[in-house]
């Protein structure tokens, strides 16, 4: 038998009985919390690693939800972002580096013909909407199922497949992700599941003159990597243009790094409006909203309003910048998707070498793994499958020396460094090897029924 991990966590766990006195569940987002007695706080990072206050080192597979596309304290990005320190701070005012990182996004992704910065992709998403709006003047919207698209009222809305039979001639009931959401803001949001493309017309002929735009992840960055068809999207732009609707391509996490133009250069399907965050400066706060020049003049006085405070930063600005022209000019792209095939072949024997059967989702750059002989191309189809089995063995990783979401809806990500540093290949076969086996330990004696 595999012997089971054991990982020194007191001073973590000290950390929560001090921090819940004072924060919500002991962290800054609910996401962060693992349990009382498996929450990490993070020393610090540096690479593809990061190391807890107890000293344990981890291979960071979660990039703190993809940002970190160069690895953690980048000595290129952070002597920038120094240099942007110099600028001065906050003034409310505009800077001349502005211009300079806008031209370097609008050359990289022909839709960015103009572009507006926010610091957060959820900022960037909530102006992107409230732009369709002002422009087309309509209301509603359309979302895709499983997509997320950041924590505000429009954009938490999801079907409940809890208890819903597939076998029914029904939708899944649409249900907000949790309390505080008003009932009311239901009414101006549809959902239509991923990939269908039946689905997709009927919904449009039913409500497409009343649509001010449709969003779509076209990777879901929150749902294991599920990856839209390109004919899905191909038609999603030719029914937006048929009726009116504006395309919303969300790219908070697939923006620079599944290929300097995207996934809409991939997919060869031009949006009207784009939204960018997580790997445009490597983890310093900066998001932005780019478009159609006809959509983005709406921004204006007497028109869609957009601003912030902490809009357009000078370190944040001059991170971007150098990110970019990294992701640009290097092949930083091209060795950290080179390190997700690397990984993604040694996972495959291994698990192959057990009999077990799998696939996997999304580009090498962020990609899922499933217990199936095939991908799910939809929410629903994820959600009623079994993924009792990955939410063990990413229980064990973590115990391993290896971070990834404790649960399987988010993709794994790499970065740069970790296909700069050979051990983080040799480290992460090393803990999956071992967490399979415990896995299946576990499944054997039937604990994995009895967790689920």
């Amino acid at each position: 038998m595999t012997a089971r991990p054991h990982r020194d966590l007191t001073k973590s766990n000290a950390q929560f009985r001090r921090a819940v006195k004072r924060l919500p569940l002991g962290v800054s987002s609910t996401f962060r919390y693992w349990g009382d007695d498996r929450t990490v706080y993070v020393a610090r990072g540096k690479g593809g690693r990061v190391w807890d206050i107890d000293g344990n080192g981890y291979v960071d597979y979660r990039l703190g939800y993809g940002p970190a596309i160069l690895g953690y304290a980048d000595d290129r990005v952070d002597a920038a972002a120094r240099r942007g320190m110099e600028v001065g701070g906050v003034f409310a005012l505009s800077t001349e580096k502005e211009l300079v990182v806008a031209d370097q996004i609008a050359r990289m992704v022909p839709a960015a013909e103009l572009v507006r910065f926010s610091n957060s992709g959820t900022e960037a998403v909530m102006a992107a909407l409230r732009l369709a709006r002002a422009y087309t003047g309509r209301e509603e919207y359309l979302l895709v199922e499983g997509g997320y698209h950041g924590l505000f009222d429009a954009a938490m809305w999801m079907a409940d497949l809890d208890g819903w039979n597939p076998g029914a001639n029904r939708d899944p009931e649409v249900v907000p992700y949790g309390k505080g959401i008003p009932p009311t803001v239901r009414k101006l949001a549809h959902l239509v599941p991923m990939n269908d493309l039946q689905r997709l017309e009927d919904t449009f002929k039913a409500h497409g003159d009343r649509l001010a735009a449709m969003l779509i992840e076209p990777i879901q960055g929150n749902c294991c990597g599920i990856s839209a068809r390109k004919d899905y999207v191909q038609l999603a732009r030719a029914l937006c243009d048929r009726y009116g609707v504006l395309l919303i391509i969300d790219e908070v996490k697939t923006g620079f790094r599944v290929g300097k133009g995207g996934i809409q250069g991939i997919l060869g399907v031009r949006p009207d409006i784009t939204t960018f965050a997580k790997a445009v400066a490597n983890g310093y706060p900066i998001a932005l909203v780019a478009g159609r020049e006809e959509v983005m003049r709406t921004f204006r006085f007497g028109g869609a309003s957009h601003g912030g405070t902490y809009t357009a930063h000078a370190v944040s600005l001059a991170a971007a910048e150098e990110t970019l022209r990294i992701l640009d000019e290097t092949p930083a792209l091209e060795t950290l998707a080179n390190h997700g095939e690397r990984l993604k072949a040694g996972i495959s024997a291994i698990l192959t070498a057990r009999g077990i059967v799998h696939s996997f989702s999304g580009h090498p750059s962020m990609f899922g793994i499933f217990f199936a002989a095939t991908p799910p191309d939809n929410y629903r189809d994820w959600k009623t499958s079994d993924y009792s089995f990955y939410d063990r063995m990413a229980y064990y990783l973590h115990d391993l020396g290896i971070i990834v979401e404790p649960d399987s809806r988010e993709p794994w990500f790499m970065c740069e460094s970790h296909g700069l540093d050979a051990a983080c290949l040799s480290d992460t076969l090393q803990a999956v090897e071992q967490a399979v086996d415990l896995t299946l330990q576990d499944q054997a004696d039937g604990k994995l029924r009895e967790d689920a």
